[in-house]
C-alpha cells in the first residue's frame, strides 16, 4: 500500500478527519476519470464519484469481516479497494439506467436513425385483410354510382388529384367538380350504410 495512503488511513482511524479529506483530494480526479470512462457523461460521472466517496466514508472504519465491505489492508491496497468500489458503483448505475434517450442517436439534421430503423411501417396481416375488405366494399359501392361521380372519387382518392386538377382533366368548372364530389360522398355513404 502507498505509504501516504497508509499514513492517512491510520491517522483517520485515530480520529483525524482532515486525513480523510486528503484521501478524497488525492483520489477525486483519478476516480472521476475512471468512472467517466464507464458512463461517458459528466453529470452521471459527478453523481457516481460522489456515491463512491460516500461508500468509502461509510465502509472505511467498518470492522473487517469475511463478508464485510470494509477496507482490509491485508487483502490489498486502499487504491485497489477504492477503484473496485468505483467500478461496481459505475456498473450498478449503468444497470439501473434502463432507457437510453433516443435524442442521443440524432444526427446533425435531427434525424434519428434508431427510431427510423426500429419501426416497421408495413401493416400487420390483420390490418392488410381489413384494408382489403374495406377497399372491396368501397370499390363495389363506387361501381354503383353513375360514371360522372365515380370518376371524380377515383381521381381524388386513387390518383390523389386536387380539385383543380380534376376540373382541368375533365374540362369542367371547379365549382361543378366540388359539388359533384360532395354529392358522390353522400351517395357513397348511403350505399355503404344500406349494405
Amino acid at each position: 500500500m502507498n505509504r501516504l495512503d497508509e499514513q492517512l488511513i491510520e491517522d483517520y482511524f485515530k480520529g483525524d478527519e482532515a486525513s480523510f479529506e486528503l484521501l478524497v483530494q488525492n483520489y477525486l480526479k483519478p476516480i472521476y476519470s475512471f468512472v467517466y470512462r464507464y458512463v461517458d457523461n459528466v453529470h452521471d460521472a459527478d453523481d457516481i464519484t460522489q456515491d463512491v466517496f460516500v461508500k468509502v466514508w461509510r465502509n472505511l472504519k467498518k470492522p473487517v469481516l469475511s463478508l464485510s465491505k470494509g477496507f482490509n489492508p491485508k487483502k490489498g491496497s486502499f487504491k485497489t479497494w477504492i477503484f473496485a468500489i468505483a467500478k461496481n458503483t459505475a456498473i450498478d448505475h449503468l444497470k439501473k439506467k434502463k432507457t437510453i434517450p433516443f435524442s442521443e442517436f440524432e444526427n446533425d439534421k435531427g434525424e434519428n436513425m434508431i427510431t427510423e430503423t426500429l419501426v416497421d411501417p408495413s401493416p400487420l396481416p390483420n390490418e392488410l385483410l381489413e384494408r382489403v375488405s374495406v377497399a372491396q366494399m368501397l370499390t363495389s359501392a363506387m361501381k354503383k354510382l353513375s360514371p360522372k361521380y365515380e370518376i371524380i372519387l377515383s381521381l381524388r382518392y386513387n390518383n390523389h388529384f386536387i380539385f383543380r386538377e380534376i376540373a382541368e382533366s375533365l374540362g369542367e368548372p371547379l365549382h361543378t367538380i366540388k359539388s359533384r364530389h360532395r354529392r358522390a360522398l353522400i351517395m357513397l355513404k348511403k350505399l355503404l350504410t344500406d349494405s
